[in-house]
């Protein structure tokens, strides 16, 4: 297929797999395969030039049930896989799914490295604060006090932020999203239309090893107070308008006012700083920061190496027997054999 063939029309269907999806009954997962499933005709891509890769984990999964090329690789390797599927063939639509523990402990070096290069694929990072998959243990994103198999008496670490990390690896584009809610596709469209690496958690629930630990901001009845999902060029309201956050020109903190308030700061999501107190808002008297929150392209890890090697190239015509013969290959001669 080249650039001016037409893609053809498809529907959710058309990107779902014959596979029967195996997820615990009222795992957050299933709404995040449908949401992706849904999107992906509105993208303008096709399945046969999409690729999904995953590591290991319960969202792992993900690639059997996407009618698409896929690779189920290695615990926390998703990254590198992806960087040389991308590498070996730039047109392809890379998609990595990856969960809090796949991407964040054994992963966590391998997710860095993709941020900092800054490959264009989109990472989809389902954090649920638990591992599933392996029945339950604390995982780097779990609060401190949860009990679980492998901390009995309640975790004492301090918890990973994904999307802070994302930013301190560099990241250019950074988003949030809850797995149930409607506004899902449209962080996954912004998500696809950014040329570089996107970024985005994806709160997702996990019914077995750690039920409605979202629910503080994820529950119906306080939604409204809780979620503060960004628009660029738009005020940060929520509580349905009558709450804004503003800029302490004191502490140069966040700050809860009136939603008619002056102060209520406008979302760019170029202001890098912004986004990273966004990340940071406390748990308590303020709402989660959703949507996407930084969004500023920047040269792309592939568009480096092609242009590399387009100028190492330039001019030369390959010669495979006079770089095999060129001054660091010998002859092994065979010894004659002792009688």
């Amino acid at each position: 297929m080249n650039d001016l063939t037409p893609i053809e029309k498809t529907t959710a269907k058309d990107w779902a797999s014959d596979q029967e999806v195996r997820w615990c009954p009222g795992c957050g997962d299933y709404a995040v395969l449908k949401a992706v499933q849904r999107t992906m005709p509105d993208l303008g891509v096709a399945r046969e030039k999409t690729v999904f890769v995953s590591g290991i984990g319960c969202s792992s999964r993900f690639p059997y049930y996407m009618e698409t090329y896929g690779f189920h690789t290695i615990h926390g390797r998703a990254p590198a896989v992806a960087t040389g599927v991308k590498l070996a063939n730039p047109d392809l639509d890379v998609w990595i799914i990856t969960g809090d523990g796949d991407a964040l402990s054994i992963g966590g070096n391998h997710t860095m490295h993709l941020i900092r290069r800054n490959l264009d694929c989109q990472l989809l990072l389902f954090n649920n604060e638990i591992y599933g998959l392996t029945k339950g243990q604390y995982s780097p994103t779990s609060r401190i006090g949860t009990r679980s198999p492998s901390t009995p008496f309640g975790s004492v670490d301090r918890p990973a932020r994904p999307c802070g990390f994302a930013l301190g690896a560099g990241a250019r584009f950074v988003a949030r999203a809850i797995d149930v809610n409607k506004n899902l596709p449209d962080v996954l469209k912004a998500a696809h239309a950014h040329k570089g690496t996107a970024f985005v958690e994806i709160f997702q629930n996990c019914v077995v090893y750690n039920d409605d630990v979202f629910a503080p901001f994820t529950a119906r009845e306080v939604a409204s107070e809780m979620q503060l999902w960004l628009k660029a060029g738009e005020k940060m309201l929520f509580a349905g308008g009558a709450k804004g956050i503003a800029l302490d020109a004191e502490t140069l903190t966040l700050k809860v006012v009136a939603g008619d308030h002056p102060a209520v700061l406008v979302h760019n999501p170029r202001n890098r700083m912004m986004a990273h107190m966004l990340v940071e808002m406390p748990p308590v008297g303020f709402p989660v920061a959703l949507g996407v929150l930084y969004d500023d392209p920047a040269s792309t890890f592939e568009a480096a190496v092609i242009e590399q090697n387009d100028q190492v190239s330039a001019g030369k015509k390959p010669d495979l027997q006079a770089l095999v013969a060129k001054g660091q290959s010998w002859m092994v001669e065979k010894e004659p054999r002792a009688e």
